[in-house]
């Protein structure tokens, strides 16, 4: 739980931004980082972490360590410029500023061995040509496949539900179902479908398994960065300390690698003869987009969002609700009645802002260039690195009317849902940016499509809605 103040005192209509020198301190060498580190990891926790820091420099703006951090990270650099505000936040989204090079989780980059030996997308800056190349392929998969989105979002979901259904019914009365790795196994084959082009019931080992292969793939690439909470201090000496080998992962890799040359084959030959790519950058891009991009995002935001629906009070459930059932009246699930349902789309929304899949957004500064504040200027300098904290910046009370607070209808069009569009320019699925200098993630566009079309069938079938430590129960199935 947050628990420093986030209040910032209302600035003047008249009040012009001020110049200051950026707060914070790096610390001594080696002491300094470890210090921040098991603050970051252990005592505080990240959120705590970037708001008692902003709480004692009464600035959103300034100097910390991020891990990874001591002993043996040899030429990463933890120190940064913690950005927490909108305004200052919205800088790293400026290719003319900032430098998108290797910093996907800061300064450390895992070996290029997750990635095949190539430095996927997502490690590209957005003046280099491949990048281009790349992200003009992601936008076409996801145009193309646009309109297979509903029929097979319905026929993974229908397996989900009827997996869970059949535990609900096996645990009777009251009881739970695990949903993780029915949500997992649905996703991936869903995602497959959509941005491969393959179907995983051709490959029975990758349907079975690959949810869990793209999931300690993903891990073992991102321990030295996150918090999993485990008993202290085992997890900063076992999971903190040092990166991992990929030969931990090395045979599930080659097999989702293999999976991709065998069964998106279409893909891959547009990829090289449309997008001038090679059949190895097309296969280790695919897997990443479908593995980090979207499979990780969502398998988290998707907790986030049971979790925010089981919390409501029951009037808040039976909108949405209400919603749901009066404009699926006809039976017809598309993108226009999507769209259409407002609180749901609010409903998401707001989950998206309190509880970001990804938290953190690195950019490394092109060139000095003064950056701004809601109350102050500040000086960066070439080559620093800046850090946005998007679990506080979107709550910015500057933007955000009571900001700790879930408003379910924030976002929706009779309240006016003006302070929505910080998320939809980072998200929105029906206007993914056209521009060769954008670093928006295009697995975010399933993220929310996805999250809209799970709580749309939530609420088509059944009328109340539980959820905690990865059981749920859901009552009256009537389907």
């Amino acid at each position: 739980m947050l628990n420093a103040s986030l209040s910032v005192a209302p600035l003047s209509p008249s009040a012009a931004p001020q110049r200051a020198a950026i707060p914070g301190s790096y610390g001594w060498p080696v002491i300094g980082p470890l210090s921040d580190r098991l603050q970051y990891f252990w005592l505080q926790g990240p959120q705590n972490f970037f708001a008692k820091r902003m709480e004692k420099y009464e600035s959103t703006v300034f100097r910390t360590n991020v891990p990874p951090a001591f002993p043996f990270f040899a030429g990463v650099n933890p120190n940064v410029v913690a950005l927490l505000d909108v305004k200052s936040f919205s800088h790293l989204f400026d290719a003319e500023l900032v430098d998108k090079s290797n910093v996907l989780v800061g300064d450390f980059m895992p070996s290029v061995n997750y990635t095949g030996g190539i430095r996927v997308c997502a490690y590209l800056d957005t003046a280099e040509t491949k990048h281009g190349q790349i992200k003009d392929f992601a936008k076409d998969i996801l145009r193309r496949s646009a309109s297979t989105w509903v029929s097979s979002m319905t026929t993974t979901l229908d397996a989900m539900w009827d997996s869970l259904e059949s535990q609900l019914a096996a645990a009777g009365d009251g009881g739970s179902a695990s949903y993780i790795f029915p949500l997992q196994e649905f996703l991936f084959s869903f995602l497959s479908l959509t941005l491969l082009g393959a179907d995983t019931s051709a490959f029975p080992e990758i349907k079975k398994s690959g949810h869990i292969m793209i999931d300690k793939w993903l891990a073992v690439q991102l321990l030295p960065t996150i918090s999993i909470n485990v008993v202290q201090p085992l997890e900063e000496i076992f999971l903190h300390s040092f990166s991992y080998p990929f030969w931990l992962v090395k045979s599930d890799y080659q097999k989702l690698a293999n999976f991709v040359e065998n069964g998106a084959g279409e893909t891959l030959a547009r990829a090289q003869t449309e997008f001038k790519l090679t059949k190895e950058e097309a296969i280790h891009n695919l897997i990443f987009m479908l593995g980090f991009n979207a499979f990780g995002g969502f398998s988290l935001f998707f907790l986030s969002l049971l979790s925010s629906l089981s919390e409501q009070k029951p009037g808040v459930q039976e909108e949405l609700r209400k919603e749901v059932r009066e404009k699926l009246s006809n039976n017809i699930l598309s993108f226009e009645t999507v769209r259409e349902m407002d609180l749901v789309n609010s409903f998401v929304y707001e989950t998206l802002r309190l509880n970001p899949p990804v938290p953190q957004q690195f950019g490394r500064a092109r060139k000095n260039f003064d950056l701004s504040s809601h109350t102050t200027v500040y000086e960066i300098k070439k080559g620093e690195l800046l850090c946005g904290f998007q679990p506080l910046v979107m709550r910015d009370p500057k933007i955000f009317e009571n900001p700790e607070e879930f408003v379910y209808n924030r976002f929706s069009k009779k309240r006016g849902g003006e302070d929505c569009n910080i998320l939809k320019t980072r998200s929105s699925p029906e206007q993914p940016s056209s521009s060769y200098r954008s670093k928006q993630n295009p697995g975010v566009v399933f993220v929310v499509i996805c999250a809209r079309w799970i709580g749309i069938s939530l609420f088509r079938f059944m009328t109340d809605i539980g959820a905690s430590g990865g059981s749920y129960s859901g009552y009256d199935i009537f389907n």
